[in-house]
């Protein structure tokens, strides 16, 4: 069989509901067929504790799936999940159309602001595809963002929605950003999870010795990443919470602002922030990818 099932908790309107059709995206990218092995059952995937592997099944989907012919990250760059982050997106389309109606917002007149975009300017590219959206795309690494403009200026359809921003002062994440003429109907953000460089390890020693069952292989990051996209002073509870108080000078600009939230524990405290600074409105929205769980928590002032 060609096709492994990737998640049924993945968002209705997610394209990878169905799973990686291998023989399909190996047609569309060639490089992918050297990663394809067998796994259980005589299903086709990948193996997923390699790094390279991830990055060509990426490269596969979005030219199958999002007409992204040239794409790339530098090396150890964190290697997106493509079917996860369009869920981010499908989610955020929900939350925006507040009056639910029939259909999702689309258009060139929605403002994303997407902060700490990454080498891969993922949401970016996703969103402009998947909606039609504008974005502005923020980084506090140079090469982060030199590497974002050359993905967005190698497609075609990208170069005149998505712009992208460094933010050069890393204590602040919308100071010196946002414009005085800025208006985002939402805000998006995939926060460093980590507190240090230990605590990254060890979590990714257990999760690559999950992935990976032969005990004379030394532990790979998997999806990579730099420092600053991994790990921050305080992790992501102090990010968020810098990200909520920064937020609030900018509420007349500033429609919903989400987050990504790895670590449950980590929502009471924050909710808490919320409601003591009168936010009108809190929403926690559950994301299911596999067997991993993640939240967004996304507020309004």
């Amino acid at each position: 069989m060609d096709i492994t099932q990737y998640d049924k908790h993945l968002h209705p309107r997610n394209l990878h509901n169905k799973g990686y059709d291998f023989q399909k995206l190996q047609r569309v990218h060639a490089p992918l067929k050297e990663y394809i092995i067998e796994a259980q059952h005589g299903n086709a995937s990948i193996d997923f504790a390699n790094p390279d592997a991830i990055v060509e099944l990426n490269k596969a989907l979005l030219k199958q799936y999002y007409q992204i012919d040239q794409w790339s990250i530098p090396k150890n760059s964190l290697c997106p999940p493509i079917p996860g982050r369009a869920d981010y997106i499908h989610y955020l389309a929900d939350l925006i159309n507040e009056n639910k109606e029939e259909k999702h917002p689309t258009g060139a007149d929605i403002r994303i602001l997407d902060i700490g975009t990454g080498a891969s300017c993922i949401y970016p590219i996703l969103g402009q595809r998947i909606n039609q959206w504008s974005f502005v795309a923020t980084d506090i690494d140079e090469s982060a963002v030199q590497a974002a403009q050359t993905n967005v200026k190698s497609n075609g359809g990208l170069k005149k929605q998505i712009e992208v921003r460094i933010q050069r002062d890393r204590t602040h994440i919308f100071q010196d950003i946002i414009s005085k003429t800025d208006r985002f109907d939402a805000v998006m953000c995939n926060p460093p999870f980590y507190k240090s460089r230990e605590e990254n390890w060890q979590k990714t020693t257990k999760k690559f010795n999950n992935l990976n069952k032969k005990t004379d292989k030394l532990p790979v990051q998997n999806f990579g990443g730099h420092p600053n996209e991994l790990w921050c002073e305080g992790g992501e509870r102090q990010f968020v919470r810098t990200m909520i108080y920064e937020s609030m000078p900018f509420k007349d600009r500033l429609g919903w602002i989400t987050t990504l939230i790895s670590d449950k524990e980590n929502l009471k405290p924050l909710i808490a922030v919320l409601e003591y600074n009168k936010a009108s409105k809190v929403e926690v929205i559950t994301m299911r990818q596999g067997h991993k769980v993640v939240r967004i928590l996304a507020w309004k002032w």
